[in-house]
């Protein structure tokens, strides 16, 4: 893992730490370059087997920018809260982020496809449906416009995560002031020289 991170403190280089963030959280940023336009979408995926897994139509902007470039930037991020301070310039939010580069890739393999797509459904909805995906139905499924569904995956070549934990004392909640976060103290006092 990378940690060519600007603030070094703010570094998170705990692997199982970064693992679960990817897993437990919910929507990833896809960002793709279109000839020379940005793109970036949000997406449901999960990170299983240090993959990033997704899926999308077979048509469409996204599968053709990436038929074009595959290169992609995949960006997760979750906020937990703003910390005030009596001074505007500190105030700051908590949060955890994670950023990777790589290629993204059709999934080929009917096994893999089926496997991701099953995890996004325990992911997502958790044992709402009775059976596990078939393969059968990952191989045949059209979407309502009648677009065939790929299953995507990007492999992290180069990742970094950033994390500003949250100081509960000092998490804005609707009502609280600066005058509450203020110690008040005695003017200073002033001496008068003599001439």
């Amino acid at each position: 893992m990378e940690t060519n991170i600007r603030v070094q403190q703010r570094a998170c280089i705990e692997d199982n730490q970064i693992k679960r963030f990817l897993e437990d959280a919910q929507t990833v940023f896809l960002g793709l370059v279109d000839e020379h336009t940005p793109y970036v979408i949000p997406l449901n995926y999960v990170f299983k087997d240090g993959y990033f897994y997704f899926h999308g139509a077979n048509e469409g902007r996204k599968i053709n920018i990436i038929k074009n470039n595959p290169n992609a930037c995949m960006t997760v991020c979750e906020t937990y809260g703003t910390m005030v301070d009596p001074i505007p310039a500190e105030t700051d939010t908590a949060y955890m982020s994670v950023v990777a580069n790589g290629q993204v890739e059709v999934v080929t393999d009917l096994n893999e496809a089926t496997a991701a797509m099953q995890a996004m459904l325990d992911k997502y909805v958790p044992n709402y449906y009775l059976t596990r995906l078939s393969k059968t139905h990952i191989e045949k499924y059209q979407s309502s416009l009648g677009s065939k569904t790929l299953v995507l995956k990007v492999k992290p070549i180069k990742l970094t995560a950033k994390e500003h934990k949250l100081n509960e004392q000092m998490q804005y909640y609707p009502g609280r002031m600066v005058t509450q976060d203020m110690t008040r103290s005695s003017p200073p006092t002033v001496i008068h020289s003599s001439n």
